[in-house]
């Protein structure tokens, strides 16, 4: 499990092409330390398998199916990318309940400057608008963000300084894909109250009195 707080703007070293896979080489001096073959590292808000350990650089597979739900699919040599390592049992919630796991992509719309922060407007794919909802969470590029405004489909976030420094949404321009995970808590509650509602209308009309 993650957090959502980047805790450095790493690079992509190498990309290796596998067929229904691609292999990346990435280096992050802050997220290697202390590593091991096995661990997770969230690569943009999604979350890799560490295969391979040199210096300050890691290896991570990434298979089709992640390729396909997520844009590490237009991840080139140099490309800069978000890094986190899992949070800690007992360690402070910073964001929220991030799990890696990438919903949809979604595509940087609108960039309005001011001099102490920026409004990011964000195109929403469909099936996604009904987990956002204002001042709510979101994940964005493995970024935890808080909704703004929350729109049929598209949302927007206002970033600080720190993370326009910090992270990759600094360097987005509209058009670009960034990728989205909405709130767990949210897909959660809906599937239990459609379970309930099912039931519900299982029963026999007596048992409904």
């Amino acid at each position: 499990m993650f957090t959502g707080i980047v805790e450095e703007l790493g690079e992509i070293t190498g990309v290796e092409e596998l067929g229904d896979a691609s292999r990346f080489r990435l280096r992050g001096p802050v997220v290697t330390e202390g590593a091991r073959h096995g661990d997770s590292i969230a690569v943009n808000g999604v979350c890799l398998t560490v295969v391979d350990l040199v210096g300050d650089e890691f290896t991570a597979d990434v298979m089709a199916e992640t390729l396909n739900r997520s844009s590490l699919g237009g991840l080139v040599v140099g490309s800069r990318v978000n890094l986190e390592r899992p949070t800690a049992v007992g360690a402070r919630l910073g964001g929220h309940i991030v799990q890696g796991h990438v919903d949809a992509v979604g595509t940087l719309l609108e960039r309005k400057h001011s001099d102490n922060w920026e409004i990011v407007r964000i195109g929403l794919p469909a099936g996604l608008s009904r987990y956002v909802v204002e001042k709510g969470s979101i994940t964005v590029d493995g970024v935890s963000l808080t909704v703004v405004d929350a729109g049929p489909d598209y949302f927007t976030i206002s970033l600080i300084p720190t993370t326009l420094a910090l992270t990759t949404l600094g360097i987005k321009e509209p058009g670009d894909p960034v990728n989205l995970e909405v709130d767990v808590i949210a897909k959660y509650v809906e599937r239990l109250l459609a379970a309930e509602r099912s039931e519900a209308a299982d029963r026999p009309a007596e048992e409904a009195r």
